[in-house]
């Protein structure tokens, strides 16, 4: 058990980036830290840190090692909640990643139910539009929009979503109605800066059966996707945006959606969590929940997906190259 609580040490400090924020997470002193993982260097005959006087950073060689000591810390703690009896009723924190506007509106509210149903169960909830490391910041679940790469996580197809373009009756009235791909190079563009990236998501369409993609000069430059929303029902442009978004201004007549016809693929929204460990009980209640209830939304096309579960590996890219994240 004290190697262990050198792996411990070791895991929290890269996590925090300090001996200091480690310390208090785990109710230790900074010295008793950087001691046990000093001694974890020594018996591995490795360095682990690079050390400076305001913070710490991994070497290559405690890179690898976090990685792993991740999943087998969280193999550990499953194991724990496994033997304590707590498989028939989920206990302990969920750690779960959503996206902050498809987050807030459909899974919060999922959430909810599910804690009230587990009086036993407790939520962290992290909202972002930046792509989250699930292993490194010990994520249970997350949801992602759009293709996913990443082999070390198992996907759940639960929802998709579709990108309009949009602006403004009064943009409109002002500067015309674009019927053609073409004539957009004449319109001011209200683009969207990827969080995760810091480039510009291109528009996306399909002519002809295949996908479009165009990259237009911005007029205005927004990195949050309700932001987004308000500047073209502003009127200061035009601008492409997830359906689900835009509906509730499409319905009060606030947008027009342009070239309807020249849709893209919808893209997937996806349940994911890493692969290769034991899912405990508050995983698998919250995967059960949250998947009947995000296809339940679409009352409909949902329904036909089925759960589908692979790895990121097995799947092929969507014809929809942009996500939100």
């Amino acid at each position: 058990m004290q190697g262990l609580q050198q792996f411990i040490a070791f895991a929290e400090t890269a996590k925090q980036g300090g001996f200091a924020a480690a310390a208090r997470q785990l109710g230790m002193s900074p010295s008793t830290t950087a001691k046990a993982v000093a001694r974890l260097e020594a018996a591995l005959g490795v360095k682990l840190f690079h050390r400076t006087t305001r913070q710490v950073t991994l070497t290559p060689d405690g890179e690898r090692l976090f990685q792993r000591c991740q999943r087998v810390l969280a193999e550990v703690e499953d194991l724990q909640a496994e033997a304590s009896g707590t498989r028939a009723e989920p206990q302990g924190t969920l750690r779960i990643n959503l996206p902050v506007f498809y987050g807030r509106r459909f899974v919060l509210p999922l959430l909810a139910d599910l804690a009230r149903q587990h009086p036993g169960l407790k939520l962290d909830i992290s909202l972002t539009d930046t792509k989250v490391d699930l292993i490194r910041e010990g994520i249970d679940l997350a949801v992602r929009i759009g293709f996913m790469s990443d082999s070390t996580l198992v996907a759940r197809r639960v929802d998709t979503q579709g990108l309009l373009l949009c602006a403004s009756p009064a943009y409109l009235a002002a500067h015309g109605t674009p019927r053609r791909l073409e004539e957009l190079a004449a319109h001011a563009a209200v683009v969207f800066r990827l969080p995760t990236s810091g480039r510009d998501r291109p528009w996306q369409f399909r002519q002809a059966g295949a996908p479009v993609q165009l990259s237009p000069a911005p007029a205005t430059r927004v990195n949050e996707t309700e932001g987004l929303l308000d500047a073209v029902r502003l009127g200061l442009g035009v601008g492409q945006m997830p359906d689900l978004l835009a509906q509730d201004a499409l319905d009060r007549g606030e947008l027009v959606e342009l070239l309807p016809a020249l849709r893209p693929e919808p893209m997937a929204i996806q349940l994911v969590y890493p692969s290769g460990r034991l899912l405990p009980s508050r995983v698998r209640v919250a995967l059960d929940c949250l998947s009947q209830g995000l296809r339940q939304r679409q009352a409909g096309p949902a329904q036909a997906l089925g759960p589908s579960m692979t790895s990121a590996a097995e799947r092929k890219p969507s014809t929809a190259a942009g996500t939100p994240q």
